[in-house]
């Protein structure tokens, strides 16, 4: 009787870890799909177009909105009704696909295919490592906040200094950097869901958290890759 009562408490523990890794990974592939969409929308009107990088107030007011709702998101979610948060984050995709289409202006269509596929593989590799890996990388993620601070220093110095030598250096250390931290975030969303996280009210938020994160890696990793690939129109 014991030993059935374990094996029915492993078995509902197991079930409520995959239910919280399958509603942060939805919530991830959710965002990402509304971003391309978004992107495509923009990238095939001429008239969207013509409003969002015609316009330089436009442009970059959505860049601006899409800092405003982030840092929203990221430092309100613990307190966020569940629909605010879900409204937040799929606002915050929409922001960044339109954004983003001035990659589709920029590159070829195939060269984006290509990064995106790239990125996706890329992507799940890692997961896996963080999901399956025994080593404790708590100690990695201090290194790539660290590491993705002096990123973005180093991009705004950029935009002064134009320096071809630097925008390589950045590029690579920042596939470095966003590919470890798909693995860190991963093995961090593991570990709430093991602590109970999806079990309470706030479960979604929490969800939805662990989505935004994962969907800032990829998009940023996919960025990183475009320039690699770099076939630009």
């Amino acid at each position: 009787m014991a030993d059935a009562f374990r094996a029915d408490a492993q078995a509902a523990a197991e079930a409520r870890i995959r239910t919280f890794v399958q509603q942060v990974y939805g919530w991830m592939a959710a965002g990402l799909a509304v971003t391309g969409f978004a992107a495509l929308a923009v990238a095939r009107s001429d008239a969207a177009r013509r409003f969002i990088f015609g316009n330089p107030p436009v442009f970059f007011g959505l860049i601006i909105g899409q800092f405003i709702v982030v840092i929203w998101l990221i430092r309100g979610l613990s307190v966020m009704t569940t629909n605010t948060a879900m409204m937040a984050f799929l606002g915050y995709s929409v922001l960044t696909g339109l954004t983003l289409s001035s990659v589709f202006l920029a590159y070829a269509e195939a060269t984006v295919a290509t990064a995106f596929f790239v990125t996706a593989g890329l992507f799940t590799a890692m997961t896996v490592v963080g999901f399956v890996t025994r080593v404790d990388l708590t100690r990695l993620g201090g290194i790539l906040t660290m590491g993705l601070i002096g990123l973005i220093i180093a991009s705004v110095v950029n935009l002064f200094l134009r320096s071809d030598g630097l925008y390589w250096l950045i590029t690579y250390a920042g596939v470095l950097i966003f590919t470890g931290l798909v693995a860190y975030d991963s093995q961090m969303i593991k570990e709430l869901a093991q602590r109970g996280a999806g079990q309470d009210a706030r479960g979604q938020n929490l969800a939805i958290m662990g989505a935004l994160r994962l969907y800032l890696d990829f998009v940023n990793l996919f960025l990183m890759l475009l320039r690699l690939f770099g076939r630009r129109r």
